[in-house]
């Protein structure tokens, strides 16, 4: 969280180490990874620093079992296709894998804005089969909201670690983050929200015109399929009375009868999803809003 927080505007990325123990998963220590320009990136680079770093918890008898990663987000932007990709990754080599997802942004109005997901079952299984068409999702019936799931979290500390906390705890029962929750400004938290909102909004309008396009293809293919077809029939009647063999009423090598592809309907869900992301998370600060607004009026009033 410290370095997620130095980093507002680059995603800080960790692996998570941990145990899998029945129905809990266990994490217990993490290790960042190295931030770098997009032009030094290496793979093979990253992978040996990531087994030197697990070779050397080992050795220092520490779990390094990975059980997944963590990364932070701006105002919970975190719902891509490259998150996506780093699951199926993962899930290749664990089973049970999750990405902890921490907004220090949204950490700043008082609340810990941290979660656990994973993908569904069953869009990991359509995933693999790279069909998003309309048919195989009605056939899922699976929606924008079935591609993650939130798994419940609970955060606690060795006993070492809590008496150490407790020696660092000032006389005052007041901490900073209660005075962050009384914060009356959070106009730039919803300005960001809003703007955040706007261009998801422009983005699922261009899908939406992705869609509006191929449905037009698909409708002036099936009238020139209709066209092509009666006229067929006619020659194919006139063929008959001749006394000759009827040609077949359809023939694949014209371009007509072609399939036209439908667009995928991945990136139209992932973008719903984090437009109802903003809205919830615009919904709880305008109430927390109106809370602190009233309980102010209330002081100054008595």
């Amino acid at each position: 969280m410290a370095m997620a927080r130095s980093f507002l505007q680059v995603a800080a990325t960790e692996e998570l180490l941990g145990l899998d123990v029945g129905s809990v998963l266990e994490l217990t220590n993490c290790f960042p990874f190295p931030i770098r320009e997009e032009d030094e990136e290496n793979e093979a680079e990253g992978a040996n620093y990531q087994l030197d770093m697990m070779k050397c918890l080992r050795e220092v008898n520490v779990d390094n079992n990975t059980v997944g990663w963590y990364q932070s987000t701006l105002l919970g932007s975190f719902q891509t296709v490259e998150l996506i990709e780093t699951f199926m990754n993962y899930q290749e080599n664990i089973r049970r894998c999750v990405c902890i997802i921490y907004d220090p942004s949204r950490s700043n109005q008082g609340v810990l804005a941290l979660k656990a997901l994973k993908l569904s079952d069953s869009f990991m299984e359509l995933y693999r089969s790279n069909n998003f068409t309309g048919e195989k999702l009605r056939e899922k019936n699976l929606s924008w909201v079935d591609i993650f799931e939130e798994i419940p979290i609970k955060v606690s500390n060795s006993a070492l670690i809590s008496a150490f906390m407790t020696e660092l705890e000032a006389d005052t029962p007041v901490t900073q983050c209660d005075y962050d929750r009384l914060q009356l400004s959070s106009n730039p938290f919803l300005e960001r929200n809003m703007e955040f909102l706007i261009e998801c909004m422009d983005d699922l309008s261009m899908e939406q015109q992705k869609f509006q396009f191929y449905y037009r293809s698909l409708s002036r293919q099936q009238s020139q399929q209709q066209a092509w077809l009666q006229k067929r029939r006619a020659e194919n009647a006139a063929r008959k009375a001749a006394g000759e063999e009827p040609l077949p009423e359809e023939d694949p090598a014209n371009p007509i009868f072609k399939p036209v592809p439908e667009p995928s309907r991945l990136d139209s869900f992932l973008i719903t999803n984090q437009m109802a992301n903003y809205c919830n998370q615009i919904n709880g600060v305008a109430g927390q809003n109106f809370s602190r607004l009233h309980l102010m009026k209330a002081l100054h009033e008595n």
